[in-house]
């Protein structure tokens, strides 16, 4: 069958879908928003229901390209880690927990537990987050429903089950458990003898373009005609690297958190990890440095500053580099592996009567990414040796300008923001034309390339002085 490629990418508060032609020409785009509920501290769930809204939505949204274009195969990607309990036709059982929910810290005790050899074997730090604590945390406080579940799902592929009935999972969010041998790259022997999670729910692993079945979905929504290829698809940062191309040095995606990536070899053991080892959705690996604090941080900023998003980078704009020797910590909630722990909060510090609202918003922005440099600077020296080639940065919020420029100016590299639409949709479109034994190459815009600016010292200097605020805080906060 000749047609498009749809892919679908379902972030934590809304689904995005991009239709390519087997040219590589975007010829239509969705998107519908649902929101996270937060039923208790700690907790942050998505009923599956809103998902398949969501896809109504889109469906309708792109229902007249899709009545005169045919589709040869649908991708999806989603959101990393999170946990969805389902039967053996992947009906989700109870709500989504989500990457974000912290109600498995109590819980952790089971992985710090483990033999030194394990830990090292799982290559990445311990987060409540993820699906193996959410599992362990269900053991204990839903019994019941753990009894129930036939299978763990991944919420793309809980998503993914909308579409065509399948309980498996791929290697890229497999690897995000803390229940995956990363250099075994199978899922650890010791799940159910040293954590306490029934092996059976685990799903079989298939490669991330592998065709899972088909689905009547677009015959039943928009009066498309056939049954349409559905397959496995991927994580969201790994479908994003795929739709960007090969490139060689760092890519950081900028969103509600963020994400610095960097390609890497075979892994081995890791031990203590502060920086995770996943597997990608070609067969290869990468590291991730994960920030929790991005653009939830500045959402917060905008509240508490009463302005809009416009707004705020305007006076960040007019603001000298260095907020006036105002630091911002952004940290609402700590940071992966404990480098920064969750009390030092977040918040303004170095402000005297002479502190404007625009050295506010400029302590705000560099704040945020100062915490990205401080991401990067944990990755390993050797995967971080390159030739000076740009960063690709990706997602919503590389679109400001003044962010760009603060990137490029406290990493003292480029600074390359490609014109792409939706890249973790592309890149599960892409999945689905790799499956059905297709391909296309996106044509994407030029670049935009932003180099080091002449305010790089005093930015410099500006994160060397948060550096140093966080270090004294972080200290003081260890010694109660």
């Amino acid at each position: 069958m000749t047609g498009s490629y749809l892919g679908l990418d379902l972030g934590t508060s809304g689904l995005k879908a991009a239709l390519w032609s087997p040219e590589g020409e975007l010829q239509a785009v969705a998107e519908a928003d649902y929101p996270v509920e937060h039923p208790a501290p700690g907790w942050a769930q998505t009923p599956v229901q809103r998902w398949r809204d969501a896809l109504e939505s889109v469906s309708q949204q792109l229902a007249p390209t899709l009545r005169r274009i045919p589709v040869a195969g649908i991708g999806v990607d989603g959101q990393m880690h999170g946990l969805v309990l389902a039967d053996r036709h992947g009906t989700a059982l109870a709500p989504a927990a989500l990457w974000s929910d912290s109600r498995a810290a109590e819980v952790l005790e089971r992985w710090h537990r483990l033999p030194g050899s394990v830990q090292a074997r799982l290559a990445n730090p311990v987060v409540p987050g993820m699906t193996g604590p959410l599992l362990a945390w269900t053991d204990e406080h839903q019994p019941e429903l753990l009894a129930t579940a036939e299978v763990a799902l991944l919420p793309k592929d809980a998503f993914r089950s909308l579409l065509v009935p399948s309980v498996v999972t791929d290697r890229s969010d497999a690897s995000a458990t803390l229940l995956w041998d990363v250099p075994g790259d199978r899922w650890v022997d010791e799940v159910e003898e040293q954590l306490g999670i029934p092996a059976r729910l685990l799903p079989a692993v298939v490669p991330s373009d592998a065709v899972v079945g088909t689905t009547d979905w677009l015959r039943e929504t928009v009066g498309g005609t056939g049954d349409v290829p559905v397959v496995a698809g991927a994580a969201d940062a790994p479908a994003a690297r795929l739709a960007l191309g090969d490139r060689v040095g760092l890519q950081i995606n900028l969103g509600s958190g963020g994400q610095v990536l960097l390609p890497t070899g075979p892994p081995g053991p890791v031990p203590h990890a502060v920086t995770h080892t996943y597997a990608d959705a070609r067969g290869g690996w990468y590291r991730m440095a994960a920030v929790q604090n991005a653009g939830t941080a500045l959402d917060w900023v905008c509240r508490v500053l009463a302005l809009s998003w416009a707004d705020l980078f305007a006076l960040a704009e007019q603001a000298p580099a260095g907020a006036g020797g105002v630091s911002f910590l952004p940290f609402l909630q700590g940071e992966r592996g404990d480098t920064v722990p969750p009390s030092v909060g977040a918040g303004w510090v170095g402000a005297t009567d002479t502190a404007t609202r625009g050295d506010l918003a400029r302590a705000a922005v560099e704040g945020m990414v100062f915490n990205l440099r401080r991401a990067v600077e944990l990755l390993p020296e050797a995967d971080r040796a390159g030739d000076g080639a740009p960063v690709v940065l990706t997602g919503g919020g590389g679109r400001a300008p003044l962010v760009r420029q603060l990137l490029a100016d406290v990493l003292d590299l480029p600074v390359l923001r490609q014109d792409l639409r939706s890249a973790s949709a592309t890149g599960a479109a892409l999945l689905a034309a790799l499956g059905t034994g297709a391909g296309f190459e996106p044509q994407r815009g030029a670049p935009v390339v932003v180099e080091t600016s002449a305010q790089a010292v005093e930015t410099v200097a500006a994160y060397d002085v948060w550096t140093d605020r966080l270090a004294q805080l972080a200290a003081r906060e260890s010694r109660g």
